[in-house]
């Protein structure tokens, strides 16, 4: 199965604005550990707020 590249380009750029990281970096994750990565970040962010 394939991912959305819309979904991809989502979870890059999220990622990209939070933690600062380049496309590089985050297109060389595993698909799960990205996904991982933007749920801690979401996470930690939600907290901040609450």
């Amino acid at each position: 199965m394939m991912y959305a590249t819309d979904r991809l380009h989502e979870e890059v750029a999220y990622l990209a604005f939070h933690l600062g990281w380049g496309m590089g970096e985050l297109l060389d994750l595993e698909h799960a550990d990205r996904r991982g990565y933007v749920e801690r970040t979401a996470a930690l962010l939600n907290r901040e707020e609450g």
